[in-house]
């Protein structure tokens, strides 16, 4: 059916035009199937066999041929093109074949380049044209022979495209085959859940063949095409860059790749200077949002972490798993739901007050003083991890920052003003904090505490019934108290961290867990250190010390727990 003047087994040849005559491959079908497993018999060959979807890249403006000859009337015949990252015009046209190549003649067959320059000159028959990004087909059940010609072309930018060219497309069927309802249904939504819902490819229903579904989501726009979704992941604008020169191409190589064969091929696009990138410039751009999951043959899936009352783009892709080859359903959108609006909480004047905040949630508060001020105070003690604050005053940002522990701020006052307080939680888990607003400045209801709120254990001074710690101090005079737990040896610092509520103060231990309390203060911030032995351990023993500082208020911060052990023999 083609080629020229060969044996009767059909194959199909796409042709790119060259400079040089090219050596077709054998139609012998036991070699030919043993170079279709051979995926790097095809890799940037100017050869594309019957049944095989191959790759190539186009340069902007620079038009590409591709032939393939029809040698028997009423044959089947369908292409498929798929543009990835640009649009694409493309043609298909078909000639006469010149008498020569007819197979009635009596010698070998004429070099290629002889049949070009015969049926070149003359345009042919236009059968299909199509310009666009969609994934286009010419498919016809009963075509002329010919020579038949495949003209691209990509006027935007640089780009990568697929061509799939048949003469059994009945028996083929390479792209998994869509449901009669291609659409993606949107069954569930939520402020960070989509929950969609599509029709199983008949191709895995009734074929039974390897189908598995792959979800793309992003924020911009729908996808035609899986090749587009892997062009818009990569790292490059084009998804398969043109190769470098080596030993490995040949002139035609590069004249495959839209590059000229003759020696200055290297000075038309500074294809010999130094550039990694064929002397293209290249910018660093932000990578896209845009993620990909692949769920098997599952043909329901729920889309989690997403933001709310932000509008995303759903596209669902069934791919051939024996093929790798795809087909795309009809993409959908949706809008997540708004945040629910949460009641503000009023601040008192010098009162503490408890905040609870979801995982990755968020709390609103306001303070309004009653009288005019000079200046206002809010301190904030973060009981578990690192929780952000941010406070307008009338509308405007004055402060914002991620607090750990005990922070004070103070900000300049402003007669009749309106503070509103936003707390953001931590993305590891819930958050608690206690927060004061005051606009008296001697009103200080936590204690001080130094950077640092360690505990060291000196191990030189361990004995099997004692061990000797120590901790900073600031130049504020506070109290501070001492408990020991004892614990059991398999004691883990993940149990320790579950544990590590600096809210929690005195009042939650038992009285037998008390070692002493102390006042303690240093006028030189360098000296503010104490020392403290804790006695009547038992040998071989573990036990979580904790250390409290308690302010003038009575509110108490807790230090970082310290596991120590006493030594087994002495």
């Amino acid at each position: 059916m083609l080629l020229l003047r060969c044996p009767p087994l059909p194959l199909l040849l796409l042709l790119p035009l060259s400079s040089r005559p090219q050596k077709l491959p054998t139609r012998d079908e036991e070699l030919f199937q043993m170079q279709i497993r051979d995926k790097a018999f095809f890799h940037d060959s100017s050869v594309i066999p019957d049944g095989a979807e191959i790759s190539s890249y186009l340069f902007r403006d620079t038009p590409k041929r591709y032939f393939f000859v029809v040698e028997e009337d009423n044959t089947p015949l369908a292409v498929t093109v798929t543009p990835c990252d640009a649009p694409l015009e493309w043609k298909l046209s078909v000639q006469e074949l010149p008498e020569e190549a007819s197979g009635e003649g009596s010698g070998e067959p004429e070099p290629l380049e002889q049949q070009k320059q015969q049926i070149t000159n003359e345009e042919g028959t236009e059968l299909f044209s199509y310009k666009g990004n969609d994934v286009e087909y010419f498919v016809s059940s009963s075509s002329p022979s010919g020579l038949y010609q495949l003209d691209l072309l990509s006027t935007e930018k640089d780009t990568h495209f697929k061509v799939y060219a048949t003469t059994t497309p009945e028996s083929d069927q390479p792209y998994p085959e869509l449901p009669y309802d291609p659409r993606i249904d949107v069954t569930s939504l939520g402020r960070t859940t989509v929950t969609l819902a599509w029709k199983p490819s008949p191709t895995a229903s009734l074929l039974k063949q390897p189908i598995q579904y792959c979800i793309v989501i992003n924020k911009e726009h729908n996808f035609k095409s899986l090749c587009a979704v892997e062009a818009k992941l990569s790292s490059d604008d084009a998804f398969m860059m043109a190769p470098k020169p080596g030993l490995d191409f040949s002139p035609f190589d590069f004249a495959h790749f839209g590059f000229p064969s003759d020696n200055n091929s290297g000075k038309e696009r500074g294809f010999l200077k130094s550039s990694s990138k064929f002397g293209r410039q290249t910018s660093s751009k932000p990578r896209v949002d845009l993620h990909k999951v692949c769920m098997g043959n599952k043909n329901i899936f729920t889309v989690s972490d997403l933001k709310p009352d932000t509008q995303y783009y759903f596209d669902m892709f069934a791919v051939n798993t024996n093929t790798n080859m795809s087909t795309a359903y009809i993409g959908t959108f949706a809008r997540t739901k708004e945040e629910a609006k949460q009641k503000t909480v009023e601040l008192k004047d010098g009162r503490v007050t408890d905040v609870f905040i979801k995982r990755k949630g968020a709390k609103f508060l306001r303070f309004a003083p009653v009288s005019s001020h000079q200046k206002v105070t809010f301190s904030v003690h973060s009981c578990l991890d690192a929780v952000q604050i941010q406070v307008r005053r009338d509308g405007k940002l004055v402060l914002s920052q991620n607090v750990e522990g005990v922070r004070q701020f103070q900000l300049r006052g402003k007669a009749k003003a309106k503070y509103l307080i936003r707390l953001k939680g931590s993305k590891k888990g819930a958050s608690m904090l206690k927060i004061l607003a005051t606009t008296r400045p001697n009103k200080q209801s936590f204690p001080s505490l130094p950077e640092d709120t360690r505990i060291k254990a000196f191990d030189k001074l361990r004995t099997c019934s004692s061990v000797t710690v120590a901790w900073l101090g600031t130049q504020e005079r506070n109290k501070f108290c001492i408990y020991k737990r004892e614990v059991d040896d398999n004691y883990n610092e993940e149990q320790k961290k579950r544990e590590q509520n600096q809210c929690l103060g005195p009042d939650t231990r038992k009285k037998s867990e008390k070692v002493l309390c102390k006042y303690f203060h240093s006028q030189n911030i360098q000296k503010a250190v104490t020392t403290e032995t804790i006695r009547g351990l038992q040998p071989g023993k573990s036990y979580l010390l904790d250390v409290y500082v308690i302010g003038h208020g009575g509110h108490s911060v807790k230090y970082q727990s310290k596991l120590v052990k006493t030594r087994k023999f002495c």
